[in-house]
């Protein structure tokens, strides 16, 4: 898989733009979002879970609900993200239209579970692509790569990247059960690493000065920074590559090859990028190219 590099000098320059990237009203069920055109001639052979949702006439989608650009809790209640419309996306495919889709928050250490016990169809909640959860679970996509990094408090020119984190002696944020907080465990001691459930708490942890760093993948991060008025900034400094998939239940193949497949049209009929642009470009507006996708297991 080919590496995604993402021209932050240009996203620097639109950070302007992206300052209704995670608002949210009554009237626009998702603000920054897109109408994705239903698919109204959806057929499936019987018994596939494609059939039995078809069937149904709903859907359930569990996303994050505190992830700026991807996954974010608006003010009506509803997510709004570039993963929320990949969940509309595959919803549309299946003949089922926005307002059929059930949106259940999915947090970083609970989302094999949620598959496991059926209480959501399919997640899409920056959720990367690794073996670990492979043995619980199956993936679709991916559909985007992100790349790990670090955000520090405006002024700390200090930390330069994850090598300078032991030498300074930074505490650093990350999330239980997510790969970056793994990832970081060889660049700091154990005792300065400090775990939340959501990544919020530790943008708050960050501006109380409980640590000098929070870490997690770079599109993330460059929301907190958004949310952070002129507190945070990124370090700009890619350690990882991290593909996001779509998390189904395991050994579903025909779900998950109906997901390329309907990822894949997204890409050549536009919609991809639209939904891009809607949400995440506000940031980046260089729509990113769908990655190679992982053969189905």
């Amino acid at each position: 898989m080919k590496a995604r590099s993402v021209r932050w000098g240009v996203l620097a320059a639109s950070m302007a733009l992206a300052l209704t990237a995670c608002g949210g009203n009554s009237e626009n069920r998702l603000e920054t979002g897109t109408d994705v055109p239903v698919d109204p001639n959806a057929q499936f052979e019987p018994g596939t879970t494609m059939a039995k949702l078809k069937q149904s006439g709903t859907i359930r989608i569990g996303t994050k609900f505190d992830q700026p650009l991807f996954g974010l809790k608006g003010l009506d209640g509803n997510p709004q993200g570039f993963d929320v419309e990949i969940g509309k996306i595959v919803a549309a495919g299946l003949g089922l239209p926005a307002d059929r889709i059930e949106w259940v928050e999915a947090p970083s250490k609970t989302r094999e579970e949620l598959i496991e016990q059926g209480r959501v169809d399919m997640v899409v909640a920056t959720y990367t692509i690794n073996d670990k959860r492979k043995q619980r679970i199956s993936f679709a996509g991916p559909y985007y790569e992100a790349g790990q990094d670090l955000m520090v408090s405006a002024d700390d020119d200090t930390i330069t990247g994850p090598e300078s984190l032991r030498p300074t002696g930074a505490k650093v944020c990350s999330v239980t059960g997510s790969t970056p907080a793994e990832q970081i465990k060889q660049y700091v001691d154990p005792e300065n690493l400090t775990l939340f459930d959501v990544y919020s708490k530790c943008a708050d942890a960050l501006r109380t000065g409980q640590v000098q760093a929070v870490t997690t993948d770079n599109v993330i991060l460059m929301g907190l920074v958004q949310k952070g008025n002129g507190r945070f900034k990124l370090v700009d400094r890619q350690f990882t590559k991290e593909p996001y998939g779509v998390g189904v239940k395991k050994g579903d193949t025909a779900f998950c090859r109906f997901i390329d497949d309907t990822l894949t049209r997204a890409e050549a009929d536009g919609q991809y990028a639209k939904s891009w642009g809607a949400t995440a470009g506000k940031v980046s507006p260089e729509t990113p190219p769908l990655p190679q996708l992982d053969p189905c297991s």
